[in-house]
Order: C-alpha cells, then sequence, then structure tokens
C-alpha cells in the first residue's frame, strides 16, 4: 500500500510538525539518530499517516512525535493466547531461568489453544507514545503486567477480507506493549467467573507504540521478527513472529469476517511467554517507576515508564 517503506511524525528544525520518511538503514536507529541530532527524513506531507504525498525536500529531525495519535486509531483489537511455544529459553542467563516459565503461554494463560484467535478490544485512549509514562491507577496497581506485541496498522477500511488480500490492507508494523492488570481480568473476587479482558487491559496508556511505521515492503508479512521485552533492562520475553498461532494474514481476515475493519485500526496480535503472571515460583509484577522496553526486529521499540497514580 505505502509507497515509503518507514515512516515517523516529526517537528523539524523549522519548528514544523510533519510526516517523513527516516534516512536510516534500519528503524532501531531512528530514536538514537535523533537524540544525536543526526537524523533527516524525507518530507511526506498530508493529514494523517494514511493519506499522505511524497514532497520534494529532506528535513533535518529535532524532535521525534508519537506516529499515531488516538484520534487516528478507530479502536484497537487485540488477539490473546497466540503463541504457541516458548521459545529460546535456554539463551537466557541460568540465575533467571528460573523467573520464567517453561511452559506456552497458552499454558500461562491457563487455556487450550483456541480454535480461532480470540478477540478483545482496547479503546483508542489507549493509545500511548513509545516514550510517554503509562499512568497506572489505583484499582490497577497491584498485579500491573507487561506483554510485549507485534502491532498491525490498518491503512485502508475494508470488510471481509481474504487471506491472500490481507497484506493489501497494512499501512504497517509497530512494536507495542499490552499493558494489563490480571487481577481485573483474572480474579473471581473482580472480573467474576469468566476472566474480561476489555476493563483489565483498556485504561487510559495501556498501549504504547513504537515511533516508526514499517512497511510491508520491509517487514512484509511480519512472520518472522525477534521479539523481545526488558522491564529495568532484564529480559523477560525473548520469542519470534515465526511462532504465532495465527499470523497477520489468518488474523486480519478473522477479524474483517462481518465487521468494517476501518482505516487506522491498530490490531496487537498477542503475546509470548515471559509476562509476570506467568513466573514461578512466583508473579513479579510491575511497579511504580519500571520501565518496559518491548523491542522487534526491524520495527524499532517502545521504552515506557509505569507511574501509579
Amino acid at each position: 500500500m505505502a509507497t515509503w517503506s518507514r515512516l515517523i511524525r516529526f517537528v523539524g528544525e523549522d519548528g514544523v510538525t510533519r510526516f517523513g520518511e527516516p534516512q536510516v538503514a534500519d528503524a532501531a536507529e531512528v530514536v538514537q539518530a535523533c537524540a544525536d541530532g543526526k537524523l533527516v527524513a524525507h518530507e511526506w506531507t498530508g493529514e494523517d499517516p494514511f493519506s499522505l504525498t511524497m514532497g520534494s525536500k529532506s528535513v533535518k529531525v529535532k524532535e521525534l512525535l508519537a506516529i499515531l495519535h488516538p484520534s487516528d486509531v478507530p479502536i484497537i483489537r487485540c488477539v490473546g493466547l497466540n503463541y504457541m511455544k516458548h521459545s529460546k529459553l535456554n539463551s537466557m542467563p541460568s540465575h533467571k531461568k528460573h523467573r520464567a516459565n517453561c511452559s506456552t503461554i497458552v499454558k500461562e494463560g491457563g487455556r487450550n489453544p483456541p480454535p480461532h484467535p480470540s478477540i478483545f478490544i482496547k479503546p483508542s485512549t489507549a493509545i500511548a507514545s513509545f516514550r510517554e509514562d503509562v499512568p497506572i491507577p489505583k484499582l490497577a496497581q497491584d498485579s500491573l503486567d507487561y506483554e510485549g506485541e507485534l502491532a498491525i496498522v490498518i491503512g485502508k477500511t475494508g470488510k471481509n477480507i481474504s487471506k491472500d488480500e490481507s497484506l493489501d490492507y497494512v499501512a504497517g508494523y509497530l512494536a507495542s506493549n499490552d499493558v494489563s492488570c490480571r487481577k481485573w481480568q483474572r480474579d473471581p473476587a473482580y472480573a467474576g467467573g469468566v476472566p474480561q479482558w476489555c476493563f483489565s487491559k483498556g485504561f487510559d496508556k495501556y498501549a504504547p507504540l513504537g515511533p516508526v511505521l514499517v512497511s510491508t515492503k520491509v517487514a512484509g508479512a511480519a512472520d518472522n521478527l525477534a521479539l523481545q521485552t526488558f522491564v529495568n533492562g532484564e529480559l523477560r520475553q525473548d520469542s519470534n513472529t515465526n511462532d504465532l498461532l495465527f499470523n497477520v494474514k489468518h488474523i486480519i481476515s478473522f477479524v474483517s469476517q462481518g465487521t468494517t475493519l476501518e482505516k487506522g485500526t491498530v490490531i496487537m496480535t498477542g503475546t509470548p511467554a515471559g509476562v509476570a503472571m506467568g513466573m514461578r515460583p512466583a508473579p513479579v509484577y510491575l511497579k511504580n517507576g519500571d520501565v518496559v522496553e518491548v523491542k522487534i526486529e526491524h520495527l524499532g521499540s517502545t521504552k515506557n515508564t509505569m507511574v501509579f497514580e
């Protein structure tokens, strides 16, 4: 769909906010290049990331902004229980292995693999930028968890999309974090008899997104990308999108059946094992001031501090 390979939103040295294609070899270089004052982007003009025209000049980047605002996103659709095996556990330092659950993420969630994608939603108010603090409300501070995820951004509206056509609807991909409160998700005293996902994962700023939208020209179907999550610099999740139970094409086709998939929709595709909930002998939930970084190969990262309100 896109004719750019990578897209950012930024403030130039002239103070004007623009979209542009960063002149880097990989999305992982963007944040550091900006911090070093060396980032240049070729201008793309338009009001939103989905209707841009190539500009005529390159501009030095003064400040990197969130690529998506809540107003750009009609809804966030999310997939649960979507990684099968716990990849690369043996590559973790031995003193950390006891903190990770050796079972699959499906088993971490206490369920069997679903026959179809398990879908829940977050509101657009959950969108947060790649460096924004995530405010944690008082009712959700005692079981705060992270979920590093590949996010798909839909670039044009469609319905009943076939798997073969699905990539035609992708504007690009981002690194993302599905911030979660396990008490409100799973504890019967709060969630009731059936686990509920929307309220427990839908608080404001509970969906941080990376700053670089990476097109299918670079990432294809995003089906072989390393994914890592760090908490205060400690590796917690280490997997690959090739372990998705339902891949990008399957997810897009499924969620569009009988339902209009609007331009700007973000789809978070699920998380691998290594979340705090699954740690043994006991969960190690996030605390006030903890920094969570989700890195995905070729897509860059989102790095956010959890701030208790």
